[in-house]
């Protein structure tokens, strides 16, 4: 018995040695346990850096297309930094029914992206703002009506509309990789080797690295891009000369504009955005938590995204959404302790307010981020090729993903078949191919009979 005893006294002081040192594994593993704020640093750091690139490449590609010069898209980028972590600390503690109270970490989306560049490009940047303000509050009121609506929209459509996106993208990818659109010596052998480069530092990476580092891959890329691109003297450094130390983010630092089709198009994203975050809550709670999210999380989560997409708008930026290389982390960590990632979301918020931030990510070349990001978009199709699996290859999803893709990515790469129709439907439609799928795949859903009718053949009547 004395045996046991000191058995027991001598893994009680190891542990408590253990807590000392770092955190405990049981801490970091459950939602609500104490944890010092800054021992809980490291593990929200690493949050941070899954997201990092991501969060501003959608900026950077859409103030690329809007043709913004270096003060406006630097601003843009700041108030990214700064929404992405408010919303982050929105999820995480919530504020009535809006926000999911889950280790939920929000960044720029990239579903909004193809549809931004578009009505940037034809309506002007205003229009974007706007349609993000109006589209953020549908989105507010989507989430806490989402147990009234949600059985309309079936795993085949979820994962069409994220399949659609990965491929709305590919060019997007494709004319960074180049030198971006408009670029003088786009397509450059210089452009190509800058793209590679980071490509390849990308792919080398994740094959060599293990564990959590793997989610580094990315920034690794950017990394050695950009110092390459100083010594071939493609990066233009003339933004840093006069740089603040600290600058507040810029409220409304465009005026917000109000376009009828933009706000169609966008009020669509958003819907389709709503259906991805439903999907997200289910893949975070099942791989963190090990459960199922309640109804109140999930249209926690909807009207929170919408609610700090609204905001996002007011700052000039793009609409926000839960990050899915977040919730990998959290399978491969099981770190879901919401006060080691709060500490994640208010680096964000810091980082907002030091403009060298900004103006790195605003002096890289376009050829190292199509590098970097072109690997991304194609994992967002196989997550999508991975959903219509998991919906179920029967005859009638297929038959529902085949024409949804078909007409939606087939009939925008020509868009002159829509010239006869109104200007408005033509604002919306013409160009987005993710609108397209996912209305095709909502009519198809309503209007095709289910399975057993399907598949039964018709009986022949005997004369």
């Amino acid at each position: 018995m004395s045996e046991e005893k000191n058995t027991e006294k001598t893994e009680k002081k190891t542990k408590a040695k253990d807590t000392k040192k770092g955190v405990s594994f049981e801490s970091l593993s459950s939602l609500d346990a104490p944890v010092s704020f800054w021992k809980g640093i490291p593990f929200g750091l690493q949050h941070v850096m899954a997201m990092f690139v991501a969060n501003l490449a959608p900026i950077f590609l859409v103030a690329t297309a809007a043709k913004m010069d270096a003060a406006q898209s630097a601003a843009i980028i700041q108030a990214g930094l700064l929404v992405a972590g408010l919303g982050t600390c929105l999820q995480l503690y919530g504020v009535w029914l809006i926000g999911s109270r889950l280790p939920m970490v929000t960044g720029i989306s990239f579903t909004y992206v193809a549809a931004a560049m578009s009505i940037a490009q034809h309506q002007g940047y205003g229009a974007v703002a706007g349609a993000v303000v109006l589209g953020g509050l549908l989105e507010v009121v989507l989430g806490l009506t989402a147990k009234y609506w949600r059985r309309f929209v079936p795993p085949i459509v979820s994962a069409i509309v994220v399949t659609s996106i990965g491929f709305s993208l590919l060019s997007v990818g494709a004319t960074s990789f180049g030198g971006g659109s408009g670029a003088k010596d786009f397509g450059s052998w210089q452009n190509l080797t800058l793209g590679l480069i980071s490509l390849v530092a990308c792919l080398a990476f994740q094959l060599l690295m293990r564990g959590t580092a793997k989610q580094l891959s990315v920034l690794f890329g950017l990394v050695v891009g950009y110092v390459v691109a100083i010594f071939m003297g493609k990066v233009d450094l003339s933004g840093f000369a006069n740089l603040q130390v600290v600058s507040v983010p810029h409220f409304m630092p465009f005026k917000l504009e109000f376009d009828p089709g933009a706000i169609i198009s966008f009020a669509l994203l958003y819907v389709v955005s709503s259906v991805e975050v439903l999907g997200d809550t289910a893949a975070l709670t099942k791989v963190g938590l090990d459960r199922q999210p309640t109804d109140k999380e999930t249209a926690g989560a909807i009207a929170g995204d919408g609610l700090i997409s609204s905001v996002s708008g007011l700052f000039g930026c793009l609409p926000l959404t839960s990050f899915a290389q977040n919730i990998g982390l959290v399978a491969m960590t099981k770190v879901v302790n919401r006060k080691v990632i709060l500490s994640g979301g208010l680096i964000l918020v810091l980082a907002s307010f030091v403009p060298a931030v900004a103006e790195v990510f605003n002096s890289l070349p376009q050829a190292v981020l199509g590098g970097c990001t072109i690997m991304m978009f194609g994992n967002i199709i196989l997550s999508g090729f991975q959903m219509i699996s998991e919906a179920g290859y029967t005859q009638r999803n297929i038959t529902i993903a085949a024409l949804s893709l078909t007409i939606g990515i087939g009939f925008t790469q020509v868009g002159d078949i829509f010239a006869n129709f109104p200007a408005l439907f033509q604002s919306i439609f013409a160009s987005n191919c993710i609108a397209v799928s996912f209305v095709v795949a909502v009519i198809l859903n309503a209007v095709l009979p289910s399975e057993e009718h399907f598949l039964s053949a018709p009986q022949h009547q005997e004369a």
